[in-house]
């Protein structure tokens, strides 16, 4: 059990000074105080657990923060402090922590359905501002997994599962090893007892001579490492319960299992690493394809050490890791400790600051789709997944999800390299740029001033951080499009009317209108006319509405007429003529920029239909010549069904509404079919025109989860 006296023994260890170990006292008084006569459901004393979790990440040599706020840190929740008080005793640092911690204790995992990708998405929202949330949520649910026994069956399996999913892979990825591991064990304890159980009785069936094999071969390794005058520190254990359990679940017997036998060497330096390795493969046999550099090439999480595999005593294979103090602090506590690494801060910084920007895109990647399936697919391909691990040709090391393309490396490198991305040589051979990269692989991407991203990057890249640039610059450039073009229909009905620019967009009138539409600025009044959400025309009738008389403006448009063509007050023009009862094809649901032609229906006039429909084509007789009127009506909507066929049972309708609504288009019925193995939607939209169409069809085919979008 962590007593308060350890946790200041430990500070002290850290160089802490000496405000910061009364503020640490402070704190646990507090905490005291807070929680006195409280107890937890297997009756220890809360007091108890908070230093038991301040005690935990003390053992990562965090900083005093974080052990403050690890003392204190279910005050707020548990004993009704407030927030204020929180800062004005510890600042506003462990204000934040303790506030986000709170949050996060409302959050779980409701049902086995809910993917645990959307609950990871709410736990890295609460840390992205700070990585010490996560370290204190780490040490609380490791504790809290310690003592699940007192928790019935079905908690225990179900924080069992939110831990399994959500907590250790983060854990990984910031390479917080020490809590990871004894989690794994804690998980598979709590959730298939009876596999935990018979691996654990198999191991202590054998432990005995697991055990003795182990201490020949320790002193057999030390004897050699001393007799080369190489000062060493030497662990020995068995592997984890889980570790087994992971290597059974791929279909290896227990019989096939032989490297349960684990010693790892700490010696002082990288030199030391390499020579004490190769006197262990001089005397043990070692294991091809086992040896794995992770000094050369450290992993993203700043993981380094050497990894081989040797038959040594008694016909065992023994896995042997070798590293240095400091790859070994990294190594068990991971960007935990960047605070005791006072030479090398800047750096182990900057990579932890690397880890939350990885949370942050993903979270901006959810924002962008507003789809949970979709993020839980990013979760899984990016997150959770096995990753690679390449370089630039300089040797820095990239994190990426298995299958990145360069185009993926070129945006984890900057996302102006990523903009300007042209080509990409790979281990010095020219490759497409949807090649998927490989573990080790040395990347250089070429780029160009004049290039741009391609929208057909979007199909196969796999990072979140890529298709979020790519999105940006596009959304950027659409409005931008926008823009120019709604300042070219304003200008250009300025002009039609006969009236001068620069009186009709004077500042005042400009201002009116902002005014009149509630709009914060002119760029965003021509992105409103750009995109059609306002005509020109209406624009120029606000303007003048109180300073023409309609007598004015009848004789301004009487003045013009004659050097107008015909107007047409229809939007289908029959013949030359547009007096006749015009309707709308159902069958084909013809709209403003598709090709036409007229059907002479008895009694009903003349119904249009699109050129290619097939129950006009084979009809000649009562076809007439039909054309779309060129002052057509931006106020029309034609009706359109649209067939959405899928690849998921998973219910998307609401994904489907929120495209056509970002892209101004109306649903006026949605229906659903479940076709045994996915479901299809029979949609009718509202639109003003075939661009309108063709724009919400091209964003439904961008999303995962549409196969294809039928007319």
């Amino acid at each position: 059990m962590y007593t308060i006296e350890y946790i200041l023994k430990k500070a002290k260890a850290n160089d802490y000074t000496k405000i910061e170990l009364e503020t640490i006292s402070e704190a646990y008084k507090f905490a005291k105080k807070a929680h006195d006569g409280q107890k937890r459901k297997n009756g220890d004393k809360q007091i108890d657990h908070c230093l038991t979790v301040a005690g935990i990440v003390a053992d990562l040599n965090v900083d005093a923060t974080t052990i403050v706020a690890a003392l204190i840190h279910e005050t707020y929740h548990l004993s009704g402090v407030s927030l204020e008080i929180i800062e004005a005793k510890f600042g506003n640092q462990v204000k934040i922590i303790i506030d986000n911690l709170a949050k996060l204790k409302k959050l779980k995992l409701t049902d086995d359905n809910e993917s645990s990708s959307i609950y990871l998405r709410k736990v890295l929202v609460g840390i992205s501002e700070d990585v010490r949330v996560l370290i204190i949520k780490l040490a609380d649910r490791l504790h809290n997994m310690r003592t699940a026994d007192a928790l019935n069956e079905k908690v225990r399996k179900q924080k069992a599962k939110e831990t399994i999913e959500v907590l250790i892979p983060i854990a990984h990825r910031l390479g917080i090893n020490s809590i990871k591991s004894e989690l794994e064990d804690l998980c598979l304890k709590h959730s298939k007892p009876d596999i935990y159980n018979e691996i654990l009785e198999k191991l202590d069936g054998t432990r005995e001579s697991l055990t003795s094999s182990l201490e020949e071969m320790k002193n057999n390794i030390s004897e050699i490492l001393t007799d080369h005058e190489i000062e060493f520190e030497i662990k020995s254990r068995l592997k984890s319960v889980y570790s087994i359990y992971t290597k059974l679940t791929t279909g290896r017997k227990w019989s096939d299992i032989y490297d349960i036998l684990a010693l790892r060497l700490i010696v002082p330096t990288e030199s030391d690493c390499y020579l004490a390795v190769g006197l262990i493969h001089s005397k043990y046999r070692s294991i091809p394809k086992r040896f794995k550099d992770f000094i050369a090439m450290p992993k993203a999480n700043m993981y380094q050490s050497l990894h081989t595999a040797v038959f040594g005593a008694s016909g065992h294979i023994f896995e042997v890791q070798l590293r240095t103090p400091e790859m070994d602090e990294m190594a068990e506590h991971g960007i935990a400790s960047h605070w005791s690494y006072k030479e090398h801060k800047s750096n182990i910084q900057n990579i932890m600051e690397q880890k939350l920007e990885l949370f942050r895109n993903i979270i901006e990647s959810n924002i962008e789709e507003k789809s949970d399936e979709i993020f839980a697919q990013n979760m899984n391909e990016e997150f959770l997944k096995e990753q690679i691990y390449v370089f630039t040709p300089k040797g820095d090391v990239m994190e990426l999800p298995n299958g990145a393309t360069p185009i993926d490396f070129a945006y984890r490198i900057h996302s102006g390299v990523g903009d300007k991305t042209v080509g990409a040589i790979v281990n010095d051979v020219i490759v497409p740029l949807n090649y998927e990269l490989n573990d080790g692989d040395i990347v250089k991407i070429n780029t160009s001033t004049t290039a741009k991203p391609s929208k057909q990057w979007l199909k196969f890249i796999k990072t979140s951080q890529a298709k979020n640039k790519i999105k940006s610059y596009f959304s950027k450039k659409d409005r931008e499009n926008y823009i120019t073009r709604g300042k070219e229909l304003l200008e250009k009905e300025v002009r039609k009317q006969k009236l001068s620019i620069s009186e009709v967009l004077s500042t005042d009138n400009i201002n009116k209108v902002l005014k009149d539409l509630k709009i914060s600025n002119y760029d965003e009044l021509l992105l409103s006319i750009g995109s059609l959400r306002y005509t020109a025309v209406y624009i120029i009738n606000l303007i003048f509405e109180d300073k023409k008389s309609v007598e004015d403006i009848m004789l301004s448009r009487v003045s013009k007429i004659s050097d107008k063509k015909p107007s047409y007050k229809n939007d289908v023009i029959v013949s030359g003529t547009d007096n006749i009862l015009v309707s709308m094809a159902a069958c084909c649901n013809p709209v403003p920029g598709n090709p036409i032609i007229g059907f002479v229906t008895k009694g009903k006039g003349v119904t249009v239909h699109k050129k290619d429909c097939s129950n006009v084509k084979n009809e000649s007789n009562r076809l007439i010549d039909v054309s779309w009127n060129e002052n057509l009506s931006l106020t029309s909507f034609y009706n359109v069904k649209l067939i959405i066929k899928t690849n998921t049972l998973n219910n998307h309708i609401l994904e489907i509404v929120t495209k056509a609504s970002l892209k101004n288009v109306s649903i006026t019925s949605i229906k659903e079919f479940n076709m045994g193995k996915a479901l299809d939607y029979e949609v009718t939209v509202k639109v003003r025109n075939n661009e309108e169409l063709d724009n919400y069809i091209e964003e439904l085919n961008q999303t995962k989860f549409v196969l294809e979008v039928i007319r």
